[in-house]
């Protein structure tokens, strides 16, 4: 079989002998080709360009921004022309295998891939073995596809500053983005956001602070810990919203309080949930920051969020 390694060098959590190991490893199995990221937006180009060329299996060592790159480079002909088939799938299409390198690793861990990079290797080793995969549903943003999250305002902020931060070269560290969390929030106290959403089969929502919308639970990680804004979304079940009408203390606390639990399944006056939607609008007065799979992609006053269901194959 004919494979691509996409390495991500910069990523968190392997170093150059690991990824050596890695790399011998797939190697021995297949007929592997390697590419070391050098830039943003390398991996979705070098992706796109092994596609053509028939390429029949995508790896990624990296964290969700690389699996991000991939899955859009991957998808790039599809962003342009829809869908195509109801179920978003296509059997010529390449399969998709994740390699966790980052620090959430949000996706490869929804998949139930093991958080370690030799053994989720061993794993995916095992089920190309066994000719194992399953088609996962995603969700398109405009022209931009995304694998487990996305948000505008707050947490987009929040990406944006720290991508900043990171870029003069401080580490992201689970401590950085909490203490850029307690910065932003504080700002937009002082100047809140005002959202309208759009839900198929329902009012508009107006004035709304603060909007995610989820393919698959759990949001996020911070420090391991899963953050759960709607425990029941999954890849196969379309969208899901989480919304705050309100970003008071006594609200942020509460709301807080409840997606960090073990068991979360917030709730609340201010809080907003909707499950398995297939498409969700959301629009502004004043540009908002967005951010899909926890990269930051510029700021947007209209944004339509659609599930496509069965996009990918994923082996694992």
């Amino acid at each position: 079989m004919r494979a691509l390694l996409v390495v991500n060098p910069r990523a968190t959590s392997t170093t150059p002998a690991g990824r050596d190991v890695l790399t011998h490893a797939l190697a021995s199995r297949l007929k592997l080709d390697v590419l070391e990221t050098r830039y943003r937006g390398h991996a979705a180009e070098a992706t796109a360009v092994a596609c053509a060329a028939g390429i029949e299996l995508i790896i990624t060592l990296g964290g969700d921004g690389t699996v991000n790159e991939v899955v859009n480079g991957m998808l790039v002909d599809r962003t342009a022309t829809g869908p195509g088939r109801p179920d978003g799938s296509d059997p010529d299409r390449p399969a998709l295998a994740v390699v966790p390198g980052g620090s959430a690793n949000v996706f490869a861990r929804a998949l139930g891939l093991p958080r370690d990079p030799v053994e989720a290797t061993g794993a995916i080793l095992a089920a190309l073995e066994r000719r194992s995969s399953t088609l996962v549903g995603l969700g398109r943003a405009d022209d931009r596809w995304f694998t487990f999250n996305a948000g505008l305002g707050w947490d987009a902020d929040v990406v944006a500053a720290v991508e900043k931060q990171r870029a003069s070269g401080r580490e992201a560290s689970p401590l950085r983005y909490a203490g850029t969390a307690v910065g932003e929030y504080l700002r937009q106290r002082r100047h809140p956001a005002s959202m309208t959403i759009e839900v198929p089969g329902a009012a508009p929502l107006e004035d709304v602070r603060l909007a995610f919308v989820s393919n698959t639970d759990p949001w996020t990680y911070l420090a391991g810990r899963p953050v759960r804004t709607n425990p029941g979304a999954t890849f196969g079940t379309g969208l899901a919203l989480f919304a705050l009408r309100h970003l008071g203390f006594p609200t942020i606390y509460s709301t807080l309080r409840h997606i960090l639990a073990p068991d979360g399944d917030p709730h609340g006056r201010n809080i907003v949930r909707q499950d398995r939607v297939p498409s969700i609008r959301i629009r502004s007065e004043e540009p908002l920051a967005l951010q899909l799979d926890g990269d930051h992609l510029g700021s947007r006053t209209d944004v339509e969020f659609l599930s496509v269901p069965g996009a990918l194959r994923v082996v694992c």
